[in-house]
């Protein structure tokens, strides 16, 4: 238990540089996170203007969605929302998402 706690301290001390940036946060389920990084507790990442995009009801493609919410903007569905730490698979800035 010792072990999941520091890893989620870590990995929580590593997002907080990300704070009040544009994330996506990946899930090890169907859900997609984009907003901008408000705090990371010990157990919740938390996001201000958040789209939570679920690739698995959507006909875009996960990577063509993310690069439209890059050149367009975040399409809001949430003023802000709650991700459990430990569903987090990972993370990166909005900006670092690659066009090909």
């Amino acid at each position: 238990m010792g072990t999941a706690r520091s890893t989620r301290r870590s990995l929580s001390s590593e997002m907080l540089a990300f704070r009040d940036k544009e994330i996506v946060l990946d899930t090890d389920c169907t859900l997609t996170y984009i907003g901008k990084l408000l705090k990371v507790t010990g157990h919740f990442v938390v996001l201000a203007d958040a789209d939570v995009h679920d690739h698995k009801e959507s006909s875009s493609m996960n990577e063509k969605y993310l690069l439209d919410s890059k050149r367009y903007g975040i399409r809001s569905n949430r003023k802000s929302v709650h991700i459990r730490l430990d569903r987090v698979v990972s993370y990166s800035l909005l900006e670092d998402v690659m066009d090909y």
